[in-house]
């Protein structure tokens, strides 16, 4: 059977839940600490604009759709306003990690409703080759946005 997007779409949320997990546990005061933030930043993002695209934008198409993808896209907006606040140069002390926490809460919260939720809506509105077409086109702009954020 063919690849769908909702296989993967689920790598990068096993990714992004990997990452949240691995942040709250790094050390203060640590280059870890950077990094694994900036790489949950980079997945955040990738996943979020090739999701939309290739995912929310099609469902936005079907009335049955619309109000599932617009709190998608809300969620998404939230994640975005979570991730400027914690670009702060420091990322130690209490504040930043209880934002941090915050952070893994939303992501993890938004990515238990898109599989339970999200995904069993559009799966009856999208044919099965829709869903094996579009699981490529994510893919590919996936990667296209992960090389490119890794980049700037």
């Amino acid at each position: 059977m063919s690849e769908t997007i909702y296989d993967a779409l689920r790598e990068s949320h096993d990714i992004q839940r990997s990452l949240c997990r691995r942040l709250l546990r790094s050390p203060p005061h640590s280059e870890k600490r950077v990094s694994l933030f900036t790489e949950l930043r980079i997945e955040l993002a990738a996943h979020a604009a090739a999701e939309e695209r290739f995912l929310y934008a099609p469902m936005l198409m079907h009335d049955a759709g619309l109000d599932t993808s617009r709190h998608a896209l809300h969620e998404h907006h939230q994640l975005d306003e979570l991730i400027e606040e914690l670009q702060q140069p420091s990322k130690n002390g209490s504040a930043w990690m209880a934002k941090a926490r915050k952070l893994s809460e939303k992501v993890h919260h938004h990515l238990r409703e898109e599989e339970k939720k999200f995904f069993q809506v559009s799966g009856k509105l999208l044919s099965d080759a829709q869903k094996t077409r579009l699981a490529k086109q994510y893919r590919r702009d996936y990667e296209r946005m992960l090389k490119q954020l890794r980049a700037a």
